[in-house]
């Protein structure tokens, strides 16, 4: 069914990570009949989370937009839900997708209140002038402070308001997991009758249709880009103005205000999970063309005889760096498809397309890769790898940025909750990282809430060290504030490594000795090659140590010489606890099958003449 531009509502879902925005999308979609009763969807949640790491990880990676009818005084609606990420590093996500949308979901956890996503993404949607909803999820929680969460989103709103209209929102209380939710707080909200209503008549009521001009020549903005091997490229955007039809003949105006002609193929729409194919789509439609195969994100598809651009979105510039480029290593060009420099520039190339926070810089066979934090550009590794990519990374560094001759570092807003007996150890931990510790108070839970200053570079490897002095209980997020000058240096924290000093399979029998150092990070069988990283050294300094040693024999025999050694578990680190590890004159290798650690020197010799 078509609608007009009075009968269709663009909303985006925004909230901190895991406070529930997709759960939310889940319910509204299985409450508005996209799906038949039988349907496998309506038993799974997370739909729209569909990329194999965004299961995994639990997290949305990518915006993601789907539509829904609602009927409202016998009138038929449509309702564009864009979902947004939760997590900081992919605060570029969120951006670009806001200006598609009228006005904001802004869901917040009854127990955590307000994080500093929430404040990012609010900041976003004011500084547009979306207009707000808020909705206080997980009131089942035992540890809900509801009152507070209230008063903590006053103040909140009461810094961010651009407008004085702005300071009054609507507020309702969910339980998206049950697809419930309230306009008034229940009593009991585990017994409490309901379904998701009150939040699809507060989209009708609280958020205006799309500001649009139908009358003028067409004009749109693509926010994001999306491909299959059917149709190709799809453009993806709001009709600003006018409206386009099959066959149009329209300008791209590229970012640099270069004009070039192009052709509609093919328009698609948003219903439910599903494309649906339309003639014309008009202004305030979401709208995906097909046939512009040279468009870019942040380029304006407009009229041919009145080429107008919109204005250019503006996205926060990256804050970490990192070096990747071919496998060099001894085992490299074994384990995957892809391993030249050419294939891997190709790629980040087209990762560039869609990816708006990210920046690649080449420098020789190497390519400088710039985002937002440690867990976007681990994402980024994580996808090449299991693409059949073979890389080597270096250790992250910090973006810096110069100002009249002064260079400037970030510096975040770290927010961590932990329990009493450990905030001794967290403020030792940050201290010796040059952290300010800006506010400390005890909540209800018997938790202590402390807020730090404290510069990017001193983030890394910060969440592993803090996670081991918890015993996995701190809660930590982190938000960028701003540029401050680059303060001093920052003392190795790290121990030093055991390093293989041959290459072959690494031996039970050898394997012992590395125990005795210190900390295994290879077991029984596994290859290794001179410089490789096989360990973490009790000392300060490197170790090598010959795990390809086999126990000479003799014809003596016992019962007690013979007996089967027995081996500790070895630490097998994931990719962002490698990444963390690593010092500037190591490297990791990445393949489809391994994640090694290894020596820039693979040689002692080599590492004497290198200077870090």
């Amino acid at each position: 069914m078509k609608h007009d531009a009075a009968h269709i509502r663009n909303i985006a879902i925004v909230a901190h990570v895991d406070h529930g925005k997709t759960t939310l999308v889940d319910g509204l979609l299985k409450q508005s009949h996209v799906f038949r009763d039988n349907q496998a969807e309506m038993s799974q949640t997370t739909i729209l989370d569909s990329g194999d790491l965004e299961r995994e990880r639990g997290i949305t990676i990518t915006a993601k937009t789907t539509a829904i009818e609602y009927m409202h005084n016998n009138e038929s609606y449509k309702i564009n839900i864009i979902d947004t990420p939760g997590h900081a590093d992919f605060s570029g996500e969120v951006e670009r997708t806001l200006s598609m949308a009228d006005g904001i979901i802004l869901v917040v956890d009854a127990q955590e209140g307000p994080m500093p996503q929430t404040k990012f993404v609010l900041t976003r949607a004011l500084k547009l002038g979306l207009s707000p909803v808020v909705v206080i999820n997980k009131i089942d929680k035992d540890g809900k402070r509801i009152n507070e969460v209230i008063d903590e989103l006053g103040h909140l709103f009461l810094d961010l308001a651009i407008h004085d209209d702005q300071l009054e929102y609507p507020v309702y209380y969910s339980i998206s997991r049950e697809g419930k939710a309230w306009s008034e707080m229940p009593e009991n909200p585990l017994t409490a009758d309901g379904d998701l209503t009150p939040i699809l008549e507060a989209i009708i009521t609280h958020i205006p249709s799309p500001r649009v001009e139908p009358d003028a020549p067409f004009q749109m903005l693509v926010t994001s880009l999306a491909w299959d091997s059917y149709q190709g490229k799809y453009a993806i955007g709001r009709i600003q103005r006018g409206q386009v039809k099959t066959g149009d003949a329209i300008s791209r105006i590229a970012a640099d205000g270069t004009i070039s002609k192009a052709k509609v193929d093919k328009i698609f729409v948003s219903e439910g999970l599903n494309k649906v194919e339309v003639d014309k789509v008009e202004a305030g439609e979401i709208a995906q063309l097909t046939g512009i195969s040279d468009s870019k994100i942040g380029e304006t598809l407009a009229d041919s005889t009145t080429p107008e651009a919109l204005p250019v979105m503006e996205i926060e510039a990256p804050t970490l760096q990192i070096a990747i480029g071919p496998n060099t290593s001894p085992f490299g060009g074994q384990e995957g498809k892809f391993t030249t420099s050419r294939q891997i520039a190709a790629r980040l190339q087209k990762e560039l397309e869609t990816n708006v926070s990210l920046r690649v810089e080449e420098k020789d066979t190497t390519f400088l890769v710039s985002g937002r934090g440690e867990l976007h550009l681990s994402v980024l590794i994580e996808t090449l790898r299991r693409e059949g990519f073979e890389l080597e990374v270096a250790r992250p560094t910090v973006v810096y940025k110069e100002e009249n001759g002064v260079k400037l570092e970030p510096v975040e807003e770290l927010m961590i909750e932990v329990p009493d007996e450990y905030a001794g150890a967290i403020t030792s931990e940050l201290g010796k990282r040059r952290a300010t510790l800006k506010d400390m108070e005890p909540t209800t839970q018997g938790a202590t809430s402390l807020v730090f200053q404290i510069p990017t570079r001193a983030l890394l490897g910060l969440r592993n060290i803090l996670l081991t002095a918890t015993k996995g209980t701190i809660i930590m997020n982190s938000l960028l504030i701003g540029y401050e000058p680059v303060g001093a240096p920052l003392q190795k924290l790290r121990n030093g490594v055991l390093i293989s000093a041959e290459t072959g399979s690494a031996i039970i029998y050898s394997l012992k000795t590395v125990e005795e150092r210190g900390t295994a990070f290879v077991g029984p069988g596994t290859k290794v090659y001179t410089g490789m990283i096989i360990g973490l050294n009790r000392r300060s300094d490197d170790m090598e140590i010959n795990v390809c040693k086999e126990k000479k024999l003799t014809n003596v025999r016992s019962s007690s010489t013979d007996m089967t050694t027995q081996l500790t578990p070895f630490t097998d680190l994931s990719l962002e606890e490698a990444l963390d590890f690593i010092e500037n004159d190591e490297l990791l290798e990445v393949t489809p099958e391994s994640i090694r650690m290894r020596k820039r020197g693979l040689t002692a010799n080599e590492r004497k003449k290198m200077k870090f």
